[in-house]
């Protein structure tokens, strides 16, 4: 019998008992505490504490802010700020379209039941400024909700709308909504029932009362919106003559105003760039000026506009030298050869004016031109582009804010000649050419 033999025949019986084992499940049963079990979201409780403390508090929003105020510290405004905010505005939840959810407990203090009035508007929304101010976690979802609730307008009454605008309105000029919700309003089916402009025609006003038209230009440019309001009317309706007779009609001149300045601001881009493609592909300057004058006449713009233009397009044709020692000698340079261009639009005292203020405004937005300007206006006075009258209005009451102090103290040497210059032209300057007066002028800078 082989030595191997034994060991064999016990590997054998073991493989048999294994095969008549049958395995078992074994192990500890634990119990899951909790806190580790993930909410289910319900939000029937949570609205039923909302509207019961709403109930209690009627018509007084003083109570009312204070109510939500403190019930911030016992409810979970993160998880149901939708279902919070559809309280606060329509009394309950509302169901997909707008329409209030049956199944569940509403309340009729809310801003869709209350009075249709500024003063109204006013109170609730410092009830949800104080409520966000509060909770700033909210401040997303609030925003979500007004979004929504612009895609469900066809759900709601002329008066409930009536009734959102104003309170968005009010936010929206105190600052407490960014304009991008107003995308909503160019959802297809709100514009094509004409719901979106008579919308807007409310919200608008209300924001105009409250702000004024140059706070509502600045949110709408903010975010994109400026020039697309044309998209509140359908495609067969958007012309400007049409937009402009719609709130104009209804009381919004100033809306119709800003977007024909709009329009104009972008048929001034296209103009500036073709002017720009122009100088890089070497077109003589008599025909540029040639044809900034055929679209001063086409497109009816000011030769103010026209001066602004010229002055952006010169400026942007080159590549600007970043050594502060340096740059100035460049743009005397460039600016003489170019200054045919600048002439050409600057025969109005208005338009000599605008350009210094352009002049000002470029030297202050751009660091290394800072200590050109008055080298810079003196080139312009040195080629006839802007008289001495010009520079006198700037320099006493017309200038920006924009470096104020830098720029007037740069040029007190020289507005203190121009001043003397009339009352010494029957002595020292008696008799001179301009040319010379010009040289005397530049000894007094120097």
């Amino acid at each position: 019998m082989s030595l191997y033999q034994p060991r064999a025949a016990f590997v054998c019986l073991f493989m048999s008992n294994q095969k008549q084992q049958k395995p078992t499940l074994t192990g500890q049963r634990f119990k899951t505490r909790k806190r580790d079990e993930k909410e289910r979201f319900d939000p029937t409780q949570f609205q039923e504490s909302i509207v019961q403390g709403l109930n209690q508090t009627g018509t007084d929003l003083e109570a009312v802010a204070k109510f939500l105020d403190s019930s911030g510290a016992k409810l979970d405004y993160r998880r149901y700020a939708e279902t919070l905010f559809d309280i606060l505005v329509a009394g309950g939840m509302l169901a997909p379209g707008g329409a209030l959810s049956d199944d569940m407990t509403r309340t009729h203090f809310c801003l869709f039941t209350a009075p249709e009035d500024v003063k109204t508007m006013k109170a609730y929304a410092q009830v949800f400024n104080k409520l966000i101010r509060r909770y700033k976690y909210l401040e997303k979802g609030f925003e979500e909700e007004i979004k929504k609730l612009l895609l469900f307008l066809k759900g709601f009454s002329e008066s409930e709308r009536n009734k959102l605008a104003m309170l968005t309105g009010i936010l929206l000029a105190n600052g407490n909504l960014s304009a991008l919700i107003l995308s909503s309003l160019f959802n297809e089916n709100l514009v094509k029932e004409g719901l979106s402009p008579a919308f807007a025609v409310m919200l608008f006003k209300s924001w105009i009362s409250e702000k004024d038209i140059n706070s509502v230009a600045a949110s709408l440019r903010k975010v994109g919106i400026d020039s697309r309001l044309m998209e509140l009317f359908p495609v067969n309706k958007r012309s400007s003559d049409y937009f402009s007779k719609y709130f104009t009609d209804a009381g919004l001149k100033e809306l119709s105003d800003l977007a024909h300045n709009q329009r104009s601001l972008g048929t001034r881009k296209e103009l500036q760039k073709e002017i720009q493609e122009q100088m890089s592909q070497g077109i003589s300057f008599k025909e540029i000026i040639a044809y900034g004058r055929e679209e001063i006449k086409k497109s009816s713009i000011s030769e103010q506009k026209m001066i602004g233009i010229m002055w952006t397009s010169v400026m942007s044709s080159v590549e600007w030298n970043k050594k502060e020692e340096l740059v100035t000698e460049q743009a005397i340079k460039h600016l003489k050869q170019h200054s045919p261009l600048l002439k050409a639009f600057t025969t109005q005292g208005l338009s000599e004016l605008t350009l210094l203020l352009r002049v000002q405004e470029y030297c202050y937005d751009n660091i290394h031109f800072m200590k050109t300007f008055q080298k810079i206006v003196l080139l312009l006075y040195k080629v006839n582009v802007v008289s001495e009258e010009a520079v006198l209005k700037w320099y006493t009451e017309a200038h920006l804010a924009k470096g104020k102090s830098v720029f007037l103290e740069q040029m007190k040497k020289f507005v203190e000649w121009l001043k003397n210059a009339e009352e010494e032209a029957t002595t020292a300057f008696e008799g001179q050419s301009i040319q010379k007066k010009i040289k005397n002028a530049c000894v007094v800078l120097i």
